[in-house]
């Protein structure tokens, strides 16, 4: 349904186009006759009513209906008649009629100019008509496609939160278990990211800088919980100034890596590397192979399989996303073009 405001803008746009047309055609038949013959205003009044009856009527009630043959009818009838009731106002201030004899062809242009004329308003109101309903329906379809992909990314972000919350916590309580004088620390630092969580990523973009800053807390976080956290590393390089980017993206991939980056002998290897140039991001995720190697795609969590399905919705045709498994290592390569 139109607004109120929409439907005052076309009536005033339908307005203006009917003025400047006429105005247009009673100024040529003026310089032309020196004078407008009032026939002229009958034709004008009903090529009016005829393009409104098909533009208002007959296109949505049956074209647009798929009821071809009954619109074909209508508007057949609809040509036609116009000639038979300005007839009935035929004056002799009328421009002159081509003058033949009966039978002569030259005699049907006496209708079949005005056919034509009716014809093509027809067919202007047709167009104007159809060009409309597949416009509000391409608007249509983009308010159902952009309402589909908010409900996919909330749905998302809704497992997104509870999952990385779940390995958190199971990360401070083996700090609890073994008594660590880090785990206060381990529990501010969760404090920390849920506020980033809850209060930050509700945005369509966040500053990559706060983002980077929340995943190397992430990774602080997981050094407390590992004994051996050597092979734990991050490193970020490039120039940070204004970029932007959707939040909570590379989270699932470094979660994953700690999920799976410790052997059975309970050696831990995540590198986690950050290139950054202009608006290009690359990220390269490395992990051990540990124990679990053959887990499944169940298996492995919620979070990878979500991450690319919100690359996939929020960032088509510009990232490009390489997940391969090498040297007994699980290894992510994502370069992603920010907005």
């Amino acid at each position: 349904m139109l607004t109120s405001t929409r439907k005052y803008k076309q009536v005033l746009i339908h307005i203006l186009i009917w003025i400047s047309f006429i105005t247009i055609i009673c100024i040529q038949v003026y310089v032309q006759r020196g004078q407008i013959p009032s026939r002229f205003f009958v034709s004008m009044l009903v090529n009016f009513t005829l393009f409104y009856l098909n533009y208002l009527f007959l296109v949505p009630q049956f074209l647009l209906k798929k009821k071809t043959v009954i619109y074909i009818v209508f508007a057949l009838i609809i040509v036609i008649s116009p000639l038979y009731v300005t007839k009935l106002f035929h004056t002799t201030d009328f421009p002159v009629k081509i003058v033949a004899k009966r039978g002569n062809p030259l005699r049907s242009f006496e209708y079949s100019i005005p056919i034509l004329f009716n014809l093509a308003f027809l067919i202007i109101g047709t167009s104007i008509r159809i060009y409309q309903e597949w416009d509000r329906n391409e608007k249509k379809q983009s308010e159902i496609e952009s309402q589909k992909v908010i409900s996919e990314l909330q749905y998302l972000k809704t497992q997104l939160n509870p999952h990385f919350l779940f390995n958190s916590l199971n990360s401070i309580y083996s700090l609890t278990v073994k008594k660590s004088n880090d785990a206060p620390e381990a529990v501010v630092t969760l404090s920390e990211l849920m506020r980033y969580m809850l209060y930050q990523t509700n945005s369509e973009f966040v500053l990559l800088k706060k983002e980077l800053e929340y995943i190397q807390n992430y990774m602080n976080l997981q050094r407390l919980r590992i004994a051996n956290n050597e092979n734990v590393s991050i490193n970020i390089h490039g120039t940070i100034s204004n970029q932007k980017i959707k939040p909570l993206l590379l989270i699932s991939f470094i979660e994953n890596a700690f999920k799976y980056g410790t052997d059975f002998k309970g050696n831990t290897e995540v590198k986690i590397k950050i290139f950054i140039k202009e608006n290009e991001l690359q990220f390269n995720c490395i992990n051990l192979i540990g124990s679990r190697k053959e887990r499944n795609e169940k298996d492995s969590g919620i979070g990878l399989k979500n991450t690319k399905q919100r690359l996939q919705l929020l960032y088509p045709e510009k990232h490009w996303l390489v997940v391969k498994e090498e040297n007994n290592r699980f290894i992510i390569d994502l370069t992603l073009k920010l907005d």
